[in-house]
């Protein structure tokens, strides 16, 4: 109990502070989360709704591919982006690696998955009949599929929500893919798992409270939309 309150302690120092290196992964943490789960949204929703409303050949097969993504272990997706941007790798001459776009490479690669399935989900569930019904009042397809997105909204934005909570705390791939690099890759999670290693637990403690503070604020703002947009 001691330890976690002299933890906070310091968290409450070092934002009070400002200290610059403090500030810097604290930006660089959200700057590579945000980026990756808004480039998750953007593939993930138009691709989820495919797969929840098309049939096609192979489309179990794809839907289970993607659920088995959603479990994708961190360190596997950091592996993966690793062989592609390594030097001899099919993407090494963009010298990639080692770079915050390696850790938001990697990010994608296990929020992407969430965010397709849990909207894929969320529009096999979506009644038929209210499908015909819209497209028997003469709705274009673009609005069909606008209606359709907002019957889900609120799934949508759980997805959202699952997906951020993934890479905001995830540590195996941005170690693997970024390095750790004091002012340029470390990020608060990789930050945390450094401070251990050398024993500096009270330090590791305050940048957990600032991670978690972190992704309480942004997940509490994004909650409060989603339970706004149900009381309207």
């Amino acid at each position: 109990m001691e330890l976690l309150l002299e933890g906070l302690k310091k968290a409450i120092e070092m934002i009070l502070s400002g200290d610059r290196e403090i500030f810097e992964i604290t930006l660089l943490t959200l700057r590579v989360s945000i980026t990756a789960v808004l480039i998750s949204t953007l593939i993930g929703i138009p691709a989820g709704m495919f797969l929840g409303l098309a049939h096609f050949p192979g489309r179990k097969f794809i839907l289970a591919l993607v659920n088995i993504g959603m479990g994708l272990p961190p360190v596997v997706a950091g592996l993966w982006i690793t062989l592609f941007l390594w030097r001899s790798g099919p993407l090494g001459d963009l010298a990639w690696l080692y770079t915050p776009t390696a850790i938001i490479m990697a990010q994608i690669l296990v929020s992407l998955p969430i965010v397709t399935a849990l909207t894929s989900t969320a529009f096999q569930q979506i009644n038929p009949k209210l499908i015909l019904q819209v497209k028997a009042l003469g709705a274009t397809k673009i609005q069909l599929y606008w209606i359709l997105m907002k019957e889900v909204k609120l799934a949508i934005l759980a997805a959202i929500i699952a997906g951020f909570g993934r890479v905001i705390a995830e540590v195996g791939a941005a170690m693997m893919v970024g390095g750790n690099i004091s002012g340029e890759t470390r990020i608060l999670t990789t930050s945390i798992v450094m401070e251990v290693s050398k024993g500096n637990f009270d330090i590791a403690l305050a940048l957990s409270f600032i991670l978690m503070t972190l992704a309480f604020i942004i997940t509490f703002t994004l909650t409060y939309l989603q339970q706004r947009k149900r009381s309207l």
